[in-house]
């Protein structure tokens, strides 16, 4: 990509999970529109190809994560990252998306100039340092909210000190061995969950050292309602059917735990007393301070974790870390945990549309005081969509939906002769966080850093996939706060050659 001229209609940013699925709804709608993507890394699959510890896996069901229009045709709910990142290579593959993607092209700016109705951005490779640029009619933004060169570590006292490795799961080492070795993993997320049985798997002996702890439930490693509809029906219907079954029981959770929070707290209880040990601390080592589904709730599959500590192969210790030692951990209530591997569980750093910097006609672009429409659009930015998943639900659910609002979106302006679109916020509407309602650690420390949201239609955010459905999928485009400009004669011409 060497000329400053070259231009597309529309310009994907990553090629994870979202942005392999935007090119193919793109793709399948409009064959006849050029689009490329630009990825920073050297490969497919965004998350999938990132992370690399032990036991790395999905925490929503295959059916859900999987893409609407690619039945997911493997035997686990729960998969393994390895075959994540197949499904999507593969997804890649197939459609010839391959092709459009250039590797190793970090976004650094996009500028929209509305005299011209086209974005410029600018982007450095990655193996020369050279800066590059071109030109797009419509920038779709798919890379996700996190740092992919970093993740989150506290300041611990004493770090320093500690002898052994110090390893943080977005930087795991390929040499690493934990055959034999007291392994302390400090959190208590999904990551954490994951790593702390797999590492039992590899002959480690585990603690687990957190602050508070999370929700953890049980789920099946296979799902009994697919492999049965999988064998009656053709598979793509068998996989409408798993995925509509799936969306509902998870709404049904996510509702009842916003509604019914104490009982949905004793039903998880009583789901972990059969898998933990009779006497077991469950009050300490798995009873939340909020309640369910204020954050994520960690899925382990087949009880992974409640087997590895009924076999006493790992080890819950709820309690502050004072500093790290020469040999482990002193924590606040004086108890000392021996280690000769720490791994810092601790969360994610999140980084808004991958740090690229926004500007219109110049002036740039503050993304905090900018309302999210539809949680996928900015207030005063034209041609420009991202996508950021359901935190409470499969991520993919909602990429799938604002996909298909693009493809919409771009046929409403194709059939009315449109050149730019832009969401114009009322003054009226209130101002709300973009993430209500959870409150996960790497989400309040990076509120500042997300748009806002407001407090009606079509500003206002729904995390619930079956209210979304509806209008993203089949609602009126030409609503009060979308101002369409019709396409100016330069821009016209470029599209037209």
């Amino acid at each position: 990509m060497t000329s400053a001229m070259e231009h597309v209609d529309v310009l994907i940013v990553g090629a994870g999970l979202s942005g392999i699925g935007a090119a193919h709804h793109l793709q399948d709608a409009f064959p006849g529109r050029t689009y490329t993507i630009l990825e920073a890394r050297d490969a497919i699959g965004g998350t999938w190809d990132l992370f690399r510890y032990p036991g790395i896996r999905s925490d929503s069901d295959m059916f859900t994560l999987g893409y609407r229009f690619r039945p997911w045709l493997g035997e686990k709910a729960i998969a393994d990252g390895a075959s994540i990142l197949d499904y999507v290579r593969r997804t890649a593959a197939e459609a010839g998306i391959d092709r459009h993607i250039r590797f190793g092209h970090r976004v650094e700016r996009a500028d929209w100039s509305s005299d011209d109705q086209h974005w410029t951005v600018t982007a450095r490779r990655t193996d020369t340092g050279d800066t590059i640029t071109l030109t797009a009619a419509f920038l779709f933004c798919c890379s996700g909210y996190y740092r992919y060169d970093q993740g989150y570590t506290p300041e611990f006292a004493g770090r320093d000190r500690f002898a052994g490795p110090i390893v943080h799961p977005q930087h795991w080492p390929e040499d690493l061995e934990v055959d034999g070795k007291r392994v302390v993993i400090i959190g208590s997320g999904a990551t954490a969950v994951t790593l702390g049985p797999a590492l039992t798997e590899l002959g480690a002996h585990v603690t687990m050292v957190q602050r508070s702890p999370s929700y953890v439930l049980s789920v099946p490693t296979r799902d009994d309602f697919a492999d049965r509809v999988r064998r009656m029906l053709p598979t793509r219907l068998a996989y409408t059917l798993a995925r509509a079954k799936n969306i509902a029981v998870t709404t049904a959770i996510y509702q009842l735990s916003q509604r019914r929070p104490q009982r949905m707290r004793a039903w998880i209880r009583g789901l972990q007393e059969r898998w933990l040990p009779e006497g077991y601390d469950i009050d300490t080592h798995f009873n939340p301070r909020y309640n369910p589904w204020d954050q994520r709730m960690c899925l382990v599959p087949g009880g992974d974790l409640f087997r590895a500590i009924r076999k006493g192969k790992l080890d819950m210790v709820t309690d502050e870390i004072e500093t790290f030692t020469e040999s482990g951990l002193t924590l606040a209530s004086g108890a000392e945990v021996d280690a000769e591997i720490i791994v810092t569980a601790t969360g994610l750093d999140l980084l808004i549309f991958g740090g690229i910097e926004l500007s219109v006609d110049g002036a740039p672009v503050d993304v905090h005081a900018a309302m999210a429409y539809r949680a996928m659009m900015l207030s005063d930015v034209p041609n420009f969509a991202y996508i950021i998943g359901y935190t409470n639900a499969s991520w993919t659910l909602k990429a799938d939906l604002v996909c298909e609002y693009v493809v919409r979106l771009l046929r409403h302006m194709d059939a009315h002769g449109y050149g730019a679109v832009t969401p114009v916020r009322d003054e009226s509407v209130g101002a709300t966080p973009f993430l209500p309602n959870f409150s996960a650690g790497y989400v309040l420390r990076a509120a500042d850093r997300f748009p806002i949201a407001g407090d009606r239609k079509p500003w206002q955010l729904h995390m619930n996939y079956l209210r979304d459905l509806p209008g993203f999928r089949y609602g009126r485009i030409a609503d009060r706060a979308l101002r369409f400009t019709p396409a100016r004669a330069r821009a016209a011409a470029r599209t037209a050659s």
